[in-house]
């Protein structure tokens, strides 16, 4: 640790790099200088804090020397809660030891960082052209940084769509890396007609389908002869090409429908007189019945009234009699 205190003590010029690009880390940097309470001490933490930026920048050149915001965004995070808990808890007698250790802590930090980055961040592309921005770890400014195609090719691949004639197909040829393409490229589509595969294809039998800013295209009411090779292209405003990818879209057509004849039902047999629209006998015995009953209640109604004028004739027979009777009583009487 001797050896380690000297060397850190030796006067470097400074350089920043990789978290120096963030303000937050330079003045808390700025910050724990000024804390010492002497000068001397003041000029040992500046040459720790100007040596420890040479190694960071050493670490990042080994690295591509690059890294993107959000990664530099996590190790900034990182490093700067590991220093604030080192402020609440350093020994003013052995700043100089301590400051020494947190600048070590902050390499390794960035260390891990950028080897995930360098791993699974920087080029994502595997397949295709990947142009992007990112920062330079040396001076803090971007750049742009290109990740050939690890096939030499844009080219991406075919992939076989099968569907049904009257029916869609979805073509999509969208990347997560597309995302990270500098500019506002766009999606190319064209096709060339024919059932796919069978013959070779040159850029003359492609015809242009449509430009959009969306990575797919749905082909609705499906014909037999709009199947063929659909191919997808990101390219930018000067025609550059950085992904291409291609659709063997094979339409099935629908199965031939068999007209079945009209089955003609056989005439009636001559003299027969059925008819589904003529009265049957069970039918007609329904009004028999109606008509029977209407005829019987109009024969009592009939009666009835018959014996009602029956019955009043007698009653106006018999009072001039009864009245007579009377009339002879009362005489007698007398």
């Amino acid at each position: 640790m001797l050896l380690v205190l000297v060397s850190l003590l030796c006067c470097v010029p400074a350089a920043k790099a990789c978290l120096q690009c963030d303000l937050r880390v330079r003045l808390l940097h700025e910050d724990l200088v000024l804390s010492a309470p002497t000068v001397d001490n003041q000029i040992e933490l500046k040459k720790i804090c100007d040596h420890a930026y040479v190694t960071y920048r050493e670490t990042s050149q080994i690295r591509k020397g690059v890294i993107d915001p959000t990664t530099l965004y996590r190790a900034t995070t990182e490093y700067q809660s590991e220093f604030e808990r080192f402020l609440k808890t350093k020994d003013t007698g052995s700043v100089t030891f301590e400051a020494i250790q947190i600048m070590e802590k902050g390499r390794k930090i960035l260390e891990k960082h950028l080897d995930t980055f360098i791993r699974d961040g920087l080029c994502p592309n595997k397949c295709g052209r990947l142009k992007r921005r990112v920062m330079d770890c040396i001076s803090c400014h971007y750049k742009i940084y290109i990740c050939p195609s690890p096939s030499g090719q844009q080219d991406c691949g075919e992939y076989p769509v099968q569907a049904e004639e009257g029916g869609q197909a979805v073509l999509n040829c969208f990347l997560p890396w597309h995302r990270l393409l500098l500019g506002r490229p766009e999606y190319h589509y064209s096709w060339a007609p024919g059932v796919p595969g069978t013959e070779k294809l040159t850029e003359s039998n492609f015809k242009a389908l449509v430009v959009t800013d969306d990575s797919s295209v749905v082909l609705n009411q499906l014909h037999v002869d709009e199947q063929g090779t659909y191919r997808c292209s990101l390219q930018d405003e000067n025609g550059t090409v950085f992904y291409r990818v291609t659709f063997l879209l094979a339409v099935t057509p629908l199965p031939v429908q068999i007209h079945r004849p009209v089955i003609t039902l056989p005439s009636l047999p001559h003299g027969d007189n059925y008819s589904p629209f003529l009265p049957t006998e069970e039918g007609l015995l329904m009004p028999v019945i109606a008509m029977f009953t209407a005829l019987s209640l109009a024969a009592c109604v009939g009666i009835t009234v018959v014996l009602g004028f029956i019955i009043n004739q007698r009653r106006a027979v018999n009072k001039p009699r009864r009245k007579r009777k009377e009339e002879n009583h009362t005489q007698n009487t007398v």
